[in-house]
């Protein structure tokens, strides 16, 4: 995968599957950050073994957010799930307000 600047987007088909080293380079992440993702469950691969694991595409830019926010706020793996997973939530809310008309 070419390097590209931090502001880049790109747009992943969430039918795709990235193996446990696409989705790494994808991220410019090391194994072991992304593993501690995996082991706090905000990513959860197919398969027994890190060599067999598989992820959907919207994987990408979850773990993307994660590593983000990790960074930038300096949070620890549980705490980067939670915000994560509170984020995705307003986002849910936000949609659900949007569709009945109130937003």
């Amino acid at each position: 995968m070419t390097d590209r600047p931090a502001s880049s987007t790109v747009i992943i088909e969430e039918q795709i599957r990235l193996s446990f080293a696409d989705l790494c380079s994808a991220c410019g992440a090391d194994p072991s950050t992304l593993r501690g993702l995996i082991d706090e469950g905000l990513l959860q691969p197919a398969g027994s073994e890190p060599d067999e694991w598989h992820f959907e595409g919207r994987a990408l830019p979850r773990a993307l957010t994660a590593l983000r926010l990790a960074r930038d706020l300096h949070l620890s793996a549980d705490a980067t799930v939670l915000v994560v997973d509170l984020l995705e939530e307003i986002s849910a809310l936000r949609a659900r307000l949007h569709r009945a008309g109130l937003a």
